[in-house]
């Protein structure tokens, strides 16, 4: 099979992995063979191992319409309309997704976003003018460039919810509260593919505002409150097995203290790191422990990210202040700031990064 004609095979093959992720949907249409190509997971695998691939950063962020206007000003004072950005570390380039169908007022407030693949999910959130939750699924594929609605999430309308995905093909959520302020215990699982929903074994504790992450075949789920607890955070911890499809025992002492969740990540290189006080900590050992003082231009930490040794972080000096973008390399421990363009300075609410 001839990929470009008058080439060998395996040279019109090299030449396919070096095309850029967002020209993918251009090339799929102009092809047959290509299409069939980008579609293999053997082609993302030789994309992946030869270094062509890119890590893309993803966000729910407010939008910035005129950078003119400085943010202290009162214009900033009211609710802000959210939208998903884009960033490539590695280049430097910020841009705008096409908006999710049907949401001409902006993305739901607190939704969460996953990255599956080569697809990103937008999962929950409420309604940005009447502030109803939803359980509404949206799936971006980068291939095709285009939008498609995923089944809804089952059960109650949740809010405040934890997710990860096995950045393959499933997304899992667990915990969050229903429209009664009632934290969950229950936890489900998406196949992004097959567009279905499977119900996963009740946690042993229920976790409104829990963080999620997943590694090494586990969904672990860290922190968050019970209902009677309404907003102050515990200090436990529970993992799910995939492959026995059960939960492992509680860490009752995963945290020291209490402790948000929220901007805990698996930074890549086999640990996790929290932000708390100022610090970025890692856990070694079973202790947190301080890794690097934070920035002081990230006082106030709105989103954390990390991917292979990289810890990507969005925070402000102050409210209504410009969010600046740094990267801390895991290997030294040393900040980069990163090029903020004005309009990309917004409050992010969620996040999460992808490999193409």
């Amino acid at each position: 099979m001839e990929l470009i004609p008058g080439l060998p095979y395996d040279i019109g093959l090299e030449c396919l992995i070096r095309v850029p992720y967002d020209n993918f949907s251009s090339f799929t249409s102009v092809c047959r063979n290509w299409k069939l190509q980008i579609g293999l997971p053997e082609f993302w695998k030789l994309r992946r191992a030869t270094g062509f691939t890119r890590q893309v950063i993803l966000m729910a962020q407010a939008r910035i319409d005129d950078p003119k206007i400085k943010l202290g000003s009162s214009k900033y004072l009211a609710f802000p309309v959210y939208r998903l950005t884009l960033y490539e570390p590695d280049s430097g380039y910020w841009a705008e997704l096409p908006p999710l169908p049907g949401n001409s007022d902006g993305l739901p407030m607190f939704c969460q976003l996953v990255g599956v693949g080569l697809s990103l999910v937008v999962i929950g959130g409420w309604n940005p003018i009447t502030w109803e939750p939803s359980n509404a699924v949206f799936v971006y594929n980068f291939v095709t460039a285009t939008w498609r609605r995923g089944a809804e999430m089952p059960g109650c309308r949740r809010s405040f919810f934890g997710c990860a995905s096995d950045s393959e093909r499933t997304v899992y959520v667990a915990g969050g509260h229903d429209e009664e302020k009632n934290a969950l215990k229950s936890a489900m699982a998406y196949d992004v593919a097959s567009d279905e929903w499977v119900r996963m074994p009740d946690m042993a504790s229920e976790r409104d505002e829990c963080k999620c992450t997943f590694s090494e075949g586990k969904f672990h789920v860290m922190g968050g409150y019970d209902t009677s607890m309404q907003g102050r955070f515990g200090t436990t911890a529970e993992s799910f097995n995939i492959s026995t499809w059960q939960w492992d025992p509680v860490n009752e002492n995963f945290f020291d203290s209490a402790t948000c969740p929220r901007t805990c990540v698996e930074g890549g290189d086999g640990k996790l790191y929290l932000c708390r006080d100022g610090d970025l900590l890692a856990l070694r050992d079973s202790t947190w422990q301080v890794a690097a003082a934070i920035p002081a231009e990230l006082r106030n930490v709105a989103f954390v990210t990390a991917w292979r040794g990289k810890i990507l972080m969005t925070g402000s000096m102050g409210f209504n202040e410009p969010h600046n973008t740094y990267i801390l390399d895991l290997q030294n421990y040393k900040w980069t700031k990163m090029d903020t363009p004005v309009n990309f300075s917004g409050h992010v609410q969620s996040g999460c990064c992808l490999e193409m």
